[in-house]
């Protein structure tokens, strides 16, 4: 019943401070909505019944933000002024919007943001995301700035060095800085005029490689909801540049994230979803990243016998080296080590632990220490899972050993989840008489107490 609605008291205060009138609001998202092929009959009673806590339908609120954001000469989003998606179950129209959204979020270090739960109801949001909507909505929020190669160039260099530094130090290390520039630099960019549609496809896809380090920064930390959220923005802003190989990336990093997280019901759907884009368009290899993808998620929900299939067909695509590997998924280090440490991961879920030490081993021997220390150290760190599953207990202190000397100095929650593990089995071992066992346990400790 309308006397049961709540006023819309975050509206009406941009409202006021923008110093439109209801009718002159109402006319500037008409405009807005014409700019994006859409035609609205908004009148003043229509704005004055979202104020009084009616809700707008469609994309109606996105329309809303963009012609307060005009009036005001701020960025202004749906969330701001009340008109928001609720625990991230839904993906938003205006990825720009939410880059402020969460920007904020995290520079204000809002609790209920990065204290936020994964959604697994939001998994399969790829599935029915409605690009041309989006689409349409960041073509009318294009500006007369002038943005070209150089800039593009620039973002992407900066993004990996940002990632290089938290392969050494963990995603804890400069979460706020990666934050900032995505926000404040990145995001103006993305509304730029662009001088072809490949310099704005490119500078799209550098934003999303960012807004995926982001989210992987997040998840690192242990904060799920908030990485998710990023994944999700690093797949709309994927879409703008690539639907076909870079969106199925961001679709791969979602899935992985819900795995780790003992998530695998909606992640079959989802990595089928992302090779089916991909085969054919990509290069090989990044196909091969995808296939193992699909493997593990077989393997998470007890398809033993697709996921033995679709090892072997990444096994295959992983040799062919013929196409130069894509920029998205070059990023995450060489292919060929993450396609064996993400098979040592599905054959443990299926309990081939023999042939998940294989794989482990195959990882760690295509990466250098020095370069991919947090992998490193928690591939290690499954070595010696997979090894103590054997009943080989001496032998599995050795790799745990070593991974804990990856492990210092790391910001990363993954990091301290595995040192306690390592801890707690130590632990055990040494109970049980198992040589190097308290000397592992108290290493383990110390490095606990050191981090805390």
């Amino acid at each position: 019943m309308a006397g049961n609605r709540t006023p819309n008291r975050a509206l009406a205060d941009v409202i006021a401070e923008s110093g439109a009138t209801y009718y002159a609001l109402a006319r500037e998202i008409r405009s807005v909505a014409a700019e994006a092929g859409r035609r609205l009959s908004t009148g003043p009673s229509a704005v004055a019944h979202w104020v009084a806590g009616g809700k707008p339908s469609g994309q109606t609120p996105f329309y809303i933000a963009e012609a307060l954001t005009r009036r005001a000469k701020r960025r202004v989003t749906v969330a701001e002024i009340g008109l928001g998606c609720e625990d991230g179950r839904a993906i938003e129209a205006d990825p720009l919007a939410v880059i402020a959204d969460l920007g904020r979020s995290v520079m204000q270090r809002r609790r209920d943001f990065l204290g936020a739960t994964f959604a697994a109801a939001a998994i399969g949001l790829p599935l029915s995301y409605d690009h041309d909507a989006v689409a349409a909505t960041l073509r009318a929020a294009e500006t007369g700035g002038s943005v070209g190669p150089t800039e593009v160039t620039t973002v992407r260099q900066l993004t990996e060095t940002f990632r290089s530094a938290d392969e050494r130090l963990g995603g804890g290390h400069g979460l706020t800085t990666v934050t900032a520039y995505l926000t404040d630099t990145v995001a103006p960019m993305l509304s730029a005029r662009f001088p072809s549609d490949t310099v704005r496809s490119e500078a799209f896809g550098a934003a999303a490689q960012l807004a995926c380090l982001v989210g992987w920064k997040h998840h690192d930390l242990g904060r799920e909801g908030a990485a998710q959220r990023y994944y999700l923005l690093g797949y709309q802003l994927a879409c703008e540049a690539d639907p076909n190989g870079h969106a199925a990336w961001m679709m791969r990093a979602l899935t992985h994230q819900a795995l780790d997280l003992g998530h695998p019901g909606s992640c079959p759907e989802l990595a089928e979803a992302a090779l089916g884009r991909a085969v054919g368009k990509v290069d090989r290899q990044t196909e091969a990243l995808l296939l193992v993808t699909c493997a593990r998620a077989y393997g998470a929900g007890g398809q033993s016998a697709k996921a033995a299939r679709t090892l072997l067909a990444a096994e295959d695509a992983v040799t062919d080296t013929r196409d130069e590997v894509a920029a998205y998924s070059a990023a995450s280090g060489p292919v060929a080590a993450t396609v064996a440490s993400h098979m040592g991961k599905t054959l443990t879920a299926m309990k081939d632990h023999a042939a998940a030490e294989r794989h482990y081993r195959r990882a760690l021997a295509g990466r250098t220490p020095g370069t991919y220390q947090l992998k490193h150290g928690l591939t290690m760190a499954g070595l010696g899972r997979s090894v103590a599953a054997q009943h080989r207990y001496e032998e599995a202190v050795g790799p745990w050993a070593k991974s804990l000397d990856f492990m210092g100095g790391v910001v990363s929650d993954r990091n301290q989840q595995a040192v306690r593990g390592i801890q707690a089995t130590a632990a055990r071992y040494r109970r049980r008489g198992v040589t190097g066992a308290a000397s592992l346990n108290q290493r383990a400790t110390e490095l606990l107490d050191n981090q805390v």
